[in-house]
C-alpha cells in the first residue's frame, strides 16, 4: 500500500466530519467555540461519528508509523503513543456542553489526560522528526509544525472563545503535515 494512503482516508473523513457534524450535534454547538472533543462528548447527539474519526485517525497513525518509521524507533514509539492516545480520547469522552446532562467526571478527566498526551506526543514527534536525515527544508518544516502545534494549543486556553477554530486549524495542519511526511518519505525514512 502507498505510504500515507490509510492516513489520507482518515484525514478526508476528519475534514468532512469536523465541518458537517456540528449541524447535527448538541443545540448551541459552535464551530468557533467548541472543540472536536466536544463533538464526541458523552451523551451528545451523534457523538459516535466524531469518536469513529478519532479511532480512524489513531489507527491510521499507528499503522503508518509501524510501516514507515521502522528505522527510527524513538520517532516510531512517540507516534504510536500519539495514535493510541487519540484512540483513547474516543474511549474516554469529554463532558457534554449541554447543562444538566448526565456524564462521567472520571471519563472526562481521562479524556483530558489522553488529549494532553496527544498534543505532547505530536509536538515531541515533530521535534524529533527534525533529526531524521532529510533535506534541510523538511527538517525546518518539522520544527515549524512543533511550534505551530504549541502555539495553537496555547491559543485554545488563552482565547477560548475561538477554541473550536484553533483546534480545527491544529488538526487540519498537523494531520496534513503527517500526511506529507509519510508521502514524501516513500514509506522509508
Amino acid at each position: 500500500m502507498k505510504p500515507g494512503r490509510l492516513l489520507a482516508y482518515a484525514y478526508v473523513l476528519m475534514l468532512l466530519v469536523i465541518t458537517i457534524l456540528p449541524a447535527f450535534s448538541a443545540e448551541g454547538y459552535s464551530l468557533l467555540r467548541h472543540t472536536t472533543s466536544q463533538l464526541g462528548a458523552q451523551n451528545t447527539p451523534n457523538a459516535w461519528v466524531m469518536n469513529v474519526v478519532f479511532v480512524a485517525l489513531g489507527v491510521a497513525v499507528v499503522v503508518e508509523s509501524w510501516w514507515g518509521l521502522g528505522g527510527y524507533r524513538f520517532q516510531q514509539i512517540v507516534l504510536i503513543i500519539f495514535g493510541l492516545s487519540l484512540i483513547l480520547t474516543a474511549v474516554f469522552r469529554h463532558a457534554p456542553i449541554t447543562e444538566g446532562v448526565a456524564f462521567s467526571a472520571s471519563a472526562d478527566n481521562w479524556h483530558s489526560v489522553f488529549a494532553t498526551l496527544v498534543g505532547f506526543s505530536f509536538t515531541l514527534f515533530a521535534v524529533s522528526a527534525a533529526f531524521i536525515p532529510a533535506a534541510m527544508k523538511r527538517r525546518l518544516l518539522a520544527l515549524f509544525m512543533a511550534a505551530v502545534a504549541t502555539l495553537l494549543s496555547l491559543l485554545i486556553f488563552q482565547v477560548p472563545q475561538f477554541a473550536g477554530i484553533w483546534q480545527r486549524t491544529m488538526f487540519v495542519v498537523s494531520f496534513g503535515w503527517l500526511l506529507e511526511f509519510f508521502w514524501n518519505s516513500g514509506g522509508q525514512t
